[in-house]
């Protein structure tokens, strides 16, 4: 009989991770596959499902404008519990550090069915950095029964957070396995960019930078902007109004800035592949870009991923005004110091994340 296998995905990232599991799993013979989209982000989450070509068997519809934490955790536990109790799943997936991540778990929990947490083991040791990610990493990785941790560091952060070595491994990141299937097609950006002109592509949203240090990273873009008329500035712009207010006040109207609504998956793929240089405060382009030999500057004091920082390939800036527009304009007139973190390294994976995990659920529950 089939084990029935329950993944969930609620934003973009998640999808974008969780595809090359999905179409794994869909692979073993053993393995009953349903996909729940909870829709935390809607219209994000829809574009990667049909890049990756996957249908949600069930789809929660969750999104509500301005939806607060409390009221999106809450609707999330109410239905997805009603999910559970008609599926009955034997095992259910999620990935990352989402409020869906943090609710499913949460009501598996309470049906006492076991989950396994794929990117499991990411850790800023700061509850309120990133927020609320952090504490749903935390609350996930004390329910799961399965931890798939994308790097040995990984590993580490959940051994000190007392989970059984017996329960974690060490699989690489699932997204090197959807940039792999997806980078070498030929993509399009979509948007008409000076094919002589180098391109900074940039993208920033997260809540931590919201306010003065959002301000002050766009104030150095715009710096950057003004300074270097021979690049260009590709900036996605977040459609929240704590981002894209105050992107379009610094940087509208700037001749070599080209402001953006959000690029879907294959486009953003195009764009990175594109790009001289990234700024980010991205988890998941922190990931992917030094797998494409791309420098990046994380717009971020920390980050839970320090293996690319580690590897030189990665470099934290923060929302510091002085040390973005230095950092960049080295990258930018320093041949000898772009080559340095151009290299092409990839601490994250090999591409066989999903298999590795597949592989370990064969033989758990077949």
């Amino acid at each position: 009989m089939k084990k029935k296998i329950l993944c969930v995905v609620g934003t973009r990232p998640e999808a974008i991770k969780m595809a090359p599991v999905i179409l794994a799993l869909q692979q073993e013979s053993w393995a009953d596959v349903r996909v729940l989209a909870t829709a935390q982000h809607r219209h994000m989450l829809d574009q990667v499902n049909q890049f990756f070509g996957i249908t949600p068997d069930i789809d929660l519809d969750i999104m509500r404008p301005n939806q607060a934490l409390t009221e999106l955790t809450a609707r999330l536990l109410m239905k997805l519990d009603e999910v559970l109790e008609t599926e009955r799943p034997d095992v259910v997936l999620v990935q990352g550090d989402t409020t869906t991540v943090m609710s499913v778990a949460l009501a598996c929990f309470y049906r006492r069915i076991p989950i396994g947490h794929v990117e499991a083991g990411l850790r800023t040791w700061d509850m309120q950095n990133p927020f609320p990610e952090e504490a749903n990493r935390v609350i996930t990785g004390k329910l799961a029964r399965w931890h798939f941790a994308p790097t040995e560091g990984s590993r580490q952060n959940l051994l000190k957070d007392g989970v059984q070595d017996a329960d974690i491994v060490v699989t690489g990141n699932t997204v090197i396995d959807a940039l792999l299937m997806s980078a070498s097609k030929d993509l399009e950006i979509g948007i008409e960019l000076d094919p002589g002109k180098r391109l900074v592509l940039v993208t920033s949203h997260r809540r931590e930078n919201f306010g003065e240090p959002f301000r002050n990273i766009c104030r150095a873009l715009r710096t950057l902007a003004e300074n270097n008329p021979e690049v260009q500035f590709l900036y996605p712009v977040h459609p929240n109004p704590n981002v894209k207010d105050i992107a379009y006040e610094f940087l509208d109207k700037l001749p070599n800035v080209v402001l953006c609504a959000p690029l879907d998956y294959a486009p953003f793929i195009a764009a990175m592949k594109r790009a001289t240089i990234i700024l980010t405060d991205s988890g998941g382009v922190q990931e992917e870009a030094p797998a494409l030999g791309k420098p990046v500057l994380v717009l971020r004091s920390e980050t839970e991923r320090p293996e690319a920082v580690e590897q030189g390939v990665v470099k934290l800036v923060g929302a510091n005004y002085d040390l973005i527009v230095s950092e960049a304009q080295r990258l930018l007139d320093d041949e000898a110091a772009y080559r340095a973190m151009a290299r092409g390294i990839s601490p994250y994976g090999d591409g066989k994340a999903a298999q590795r995990i597949a592989e370990i659920l064969r033989r758990d529950c077949a």
